[in-house]
């Protein structure tokens, strides 16, 4: 059976260590993972984001919803880690499977570009995969958003005690 991944791209006009940082700390996380809610609950994800760390999901009670270990990680470059629904079973996984962040920096621009998958190892597949991408569309803008809004302050406050 042929793999189903999503498999997106966005620009952001920031650094790959800003970009980075709203990717892995908390207070960022839970602005971007909250669209996987629906516009449910706020999602909040934790790990220290070392190699083989555990990354919890967990819903604003504090229950783990969705867990996973990191299994790539280069600072400011990649970061590779499971996701598992803690009440289904868990599909056979490998090295490629789960969300997959790169980063590309240009000129202090950063290309940011995610892989989620294999959903060819659940049923209906094809359909959650194109429900994760449309959950996607929304978290890149949002990740954009945090990463632009924050190089923006950044700069501003550099031009004005300069």
């Amino acid at each position: 059976m042929q793999k189903l991944f999503v498999d997106m791209s966005i620009e952001i006009n920031a650094s790959a260590p800003r970009v980075w940082e709203v990717l892995t700390v908390p207070q960022h996380t839970k602005e971007w993972a909250s669209e996987f809610a629906a516009g449910g609950p706020q999602i909040n994800i934790e790990s220290d984001w070392g190699l083989g760390s555990a990354v919890l999901w967990k819903d604003e009670k504090g229950h783990v919803i969705v867990e996973g270990n990191v299994t790539g990680v280069e600072l400011h470059g990649m970061l590779r880690f499971t996701v598992f629904d803690v009440e289904g079973e868990r599909p056979p996984a490998s090295a490629d499977d789960g969300i997959t962040f790169k980063l590309t920096e240009r000129d202090d621009r950063t290309r940011l570009w995610v892989s989620q998958g294999d959903f060819s190892t659940i049923a209906d597949g094809e359909k959650y995969r194109d429900m994760s991408a449309q959950v996607w569309d929304r978290a890149l803008a949002r990740i954009k958003r945090l990463a632009e809004n924050k190089a923006a302050t950044r700069q501003l406050s550099e031009d004005r005690s300069g």
